[in-house]
C-alpha cells in the first residue's frame, strides 16, 4: 500500500467547504460523553482547516445503530463538546443528507463549522452504497479523512466519498501514516517487533507480515503458550490456541529460515485460578503445573526482552505481556513499557491494550508514536490495504 498521501496541507483550502470525516466514536452514559480523547485529538486538524479560511462540515458514526434513528446515539452531544474546545459554535443539523444539512451546508459561511447526523442512521452508510456518498459529498468542495479507527471500513463516509470529490489526510492519518507506516516500511535498524495477547489466531497477518520485516520478533503474553506448546512444553491450564500450533511450529521455521531472531519468555509467573488476588509462582516456561496457567512473563524474561527493546532502532509493539489490569501480573506488561520509553530509537504502539498499558503506566509520552486504532492498526500492521487510506490522493 501507498503510504505517501496527500495531507491536508498539501491543498488550497480558501474559501472551500469542507466534509471532514473525524472518529468521534467515544465512550458515553446516558447521553453524557464519559472520555472525549478522540474528540480532542481531531482538534488540531480542525483549527487547521479553520484557519486557512474553509469552512467545516464534520461527519462521524457513533455506535452501531444499523440504520437506525437512534436518540441516545445521536452526535448532538458531541457538537456540544467540540463548541466548548474550540470557542466556537458548531451547528448541528437534524438529518445527515436531507433538508436540514443541505440548507445549513449551503448558508455556511468560511470560519464556521456544522456537524451532520450520525451517518450510521442511514443504513446506506455501512453499504457503501454510492448514492449516499455522493449526497455527502454535494455539501462540500473537499473530502478531508481523518478517523483512522474507521480506515479499514469500506463506507461511504470512509472511502466512497472519495471518488466524488478531491480527497486528502487530516493531521491524524497523517501522524499514523508516518508512524506504523514508517516503522514497517523504512525503520531505522534492528526492528524489533513485540507482539502479546490473547490468541494467535489474531495475530497471524501480524505475525506473517512482521517476519519479512522484523529483525527480531517477540511473542508474550497468551499467545506464547501456543508456541510453547508446538515446542513440546507443558504449559498447564495456560491459554492454548490448539488449532494454530502447526502454524506456531511453522512460523518459528520461517523466522529461522530468514535468520529472525524470534523470542519467546523463559520463565513465568503463573497462578491456580483468573484472579487478581491468585498466588503468583514462577516456573520455567516449558514446565507450568498441571494445575496452574500462565498469567505474566516472569522476571528474566522481562529483563532479555527488555534488553533487545532497548537496542532496537525501531520498536513496533501490539499486545500485552500478561493480564496486566491485574496489579500482580502486570509486571512484564510495565517492563516492556518502560524498556520502550527508554529506548533512544523509534517506539510506536500499535493500538489496543499497549494503549491503554502504557497510558496506564503514564508512559505514552514517552513514545514516538501511539496509534488511535484497534482494529485499523492491526490491519495496517498486517500489511492490509486500508480503504479510507488508498482511496486518498497520492503526492506526486
Amino acid at each position: 500500500m501507498n503510504y505517501n498521501k496527500k495531507s491536508v496541507t498539501d491543498i488550497d483550502l480558501k474559501g472551500k467547504k469542507v466534509l471532514l470525516r473525524c472518529d468521534f466514536n467515544v465512550p458515553m452514559a446516558t447521553g453524557v460523553i464519559t472520555d472525549d480523547t478522540r474528540i480532542t485529538a481531531s482538534l488540531p486538524t480542525i483549527r487547521y482547516i479553520l484557519e486557512q479560511g474553509a469552512a467545516i462540515i464534520l461527519c462521524s458514526h457513533l455506535g452501531r445503530p444499523k440504520g437506525e434513528y437512534v436518540p441516545d446515539q445521536s452526535l448532538m452531544p458531541i457538537a456540544k463538546r467540540v463548541s466548548v474546545l474550540l470557542g466556537k459554535k458548531v451547528k448541528m443539523a437534524t438529518d445527515i443528507v436531507g433538508p436540514s444539512a443541505q440548507k445549513m451546508a449551503a448558508e455556511l459561511q468560511p470560519g464556521e463549522l456544522m456537524m451532520l447526523e450520525n451517518v450510521r442512521f442511514d443504513k446506506r452508510e455501512e453499504k457503501n452504497d454510492p448514492e449516499f456518498a455522493k449526497e455527502l459529498a454535494s455539501l462540500a468542495d473537499v473530502f478531508v479523512f481523518d478517523a483512522f479507527g474507521a480506515c479499514h471500513r469500506a463506507h461511504a463516509s470512509t472511502a466512497g466519498v472519495a471518488a466524488y470529490l478531491p480527497a486528502v489526510c487530516g493531521f491524524l492519518i497523517e501522524a499514523e501514516l508516518k508512524g506504523i507506516g514508517g516503522a514497517l516500511e523504512n525503520p531505522k535498524r534492528p526492528l524489533v517487533a513485540v507482539l502479546g495477547g490473547a490468541k494467535v489466531a489474531d495475530k497471524i497477518g501480524v505475525i506473517d507480515n512482521l517476519i519479512d520485516k522484523a529483525d527480531t520478533l517477540i511473542i508474550g503474553g497468551g499467545m506464547a503458550y501456543t508456541f510453547m506448546k508446538a515446542q513440546g512444553g507443558n504449559i498447564g491450564k495456560s491459554l492454548l490456541d490448539e488449532g494454530n500450533i502447526e502454524y506456531a511450529k511453522d512460523a518459528m521455521a520461517r523466522a529461522t529460515a530468514k535468520n529472525v531472531k524470534l523470542l519467546l519468555p523463559e520463565d513465568t509467573v503463573t497462578a491456580e485460578e483468573f484472579a487478581p488476588d491468585a498466588e503468583p509462582e514462577t516456573y520455567p516456561t516449558w514446565r507450568i503445573p498441571e494445575d496452574r496457567m500462565g498469567m505474566d512473563i516472569g522476571e528474566r524474561t522481562r529483563v532479555i526482552f527488555a534488553d533487545e527493546i532497548r537496542r532496537a532502532g525501531t520498536v513496533i509493539w501490539n499486545g500485552p505481556m500478561g493480564v496486566f489490569e491485574f496489579d500482580p501480573f502486570s509486571y512484564g506488561t510495565r517492563a516492556i513499557a518502560n524498556a520502550m520509553a527508554e529506548c533512544k530509537g523509534t517506539t510506536v504502539i500499535g493500538g489496543g491494550d499497549s494503549v491503554s498499558a502504557v497510558e496506564q503506566f503514564g508512559l505514552s509520552k514517552h513514545m514516538t508514536h501511539v496509534s488511535t486504532g484497534g482494529g485499523a492498526s492491526l490491519e495496517f500492521m498486517e500489511g492490509k490495504e486500508l480503504p479510507g487510506i488508498a482511496c486518498l490522493m497520492d503526492k506526486d
